[in-house]
């Protein structure tokens, strides 16, 4: 944990990439990237279900495990934890702990609600307490939801921080004030969701806060190029990006 920790420095934020699938993973390890986490809709999306769905664990799972061994620190987002028992949420945390995964991400978004506060604070007191070195990232989807007032995620992150997370996470947040105001309130790191023509990286940076992560946007983006790279052979024209050759991908396996 300690190495990861350090590397979520208010203003001078650590970027970190998703990824759904090994390669993905092992191109941004080849090129140098520090961390890189995984994203529940891409690695849910690549497996054929919905988002952050039960079914998608042992996926999560698996992905974690394969990617943990490479030359980078992973951070595995696990939804809301995949059950409703904070016991089995711990002992899923502690086995990808021992896999060698450095941090999680643990959210208390529940379909379209959230869950109450002193129900998430629980589950990241026994979490902490099964598994004390791992990296726990909190999230709370009072943004993610509807725009609400800030004061409501500072509500929950200050619960969250005080039950053992090292870092809260408020997706969807992006007005300067609001970012401004929640940083200085938490007690913690803040963490926040990179999003397109809202607020850009050194912006963010510059709101104190320590974490800009990617999301999906890294998945989405793909599809969007393998749309347009079938279109550009039917259409006889350029591809739209320079693919990794196949001896470049090859050289990243295992």
């Amino acid at each position: 944990m300690t190495s990861f920790a350090a590397l979520h420095i208010p203003g001078r934020p650590l970027l970190l990439p998703n990824v759904w699938e090994f390669g993905f993973a092992a191109a941004l390890a080849a090129a140098g990237h520090p961390a890189v986490g995984t994203t529940s809709l891409g690695v849910s999306a690549a497996a054929g279900l919905a988002d952050g769905a039960p079914e998608s664990r042992a996926a999560t799972v698996a992905l974690a495990k394969s990617a943990a061994p490479l030359d980078i620190l992973v951070s595995v987002d696990l939804a809301d934890g995949f059950s409703a028992d904070p016991a089995e949420v711990a002992d899923l945390v502690a086995e990808l702990a021992d896999a060698g995964v450095a941090g999680v991400n643990l959210e208390d978004g529940r379909g379209d609600t959230l869950a109450p506060i002193v129900v998430q604070a629980a589950l990241l007191a026994k979490v902490r307490e099964r598994v004390p070195g791992m990296f726990l990232n909190a999230r709370t989807d009072t943004h993610w939801l509807g725009a609400g007032p800030v004061a409501d995620a500072i509500t929950r992150v200050r619960a969250y921080a005080d039950a053992g997370a090292d870092c809260v996470f408020v997706p969807g947040l992006h007005d300067p004030a609001d970012v401004t105001e929640l940083v200085e309130a938490a007690e913690v790191p803040v963490n926040l969701l990179y999003l397109p023509g809202k607020a850009t990286f050194s912006e963010l940076a510059s709101l104190g806060v320590a974490r800009v992560s990617l999301g999906s946007t890294p998945y989405r983006v793909a599809l969007s190029a393998a749309l347009a790279t079938v279109d550009s052979v039917r259409d006889e024209a350029e591809l739209p990006l320079r693919p990794p050759s196949y001896g470049e991908i090859t050289a990243l396996l295992p």
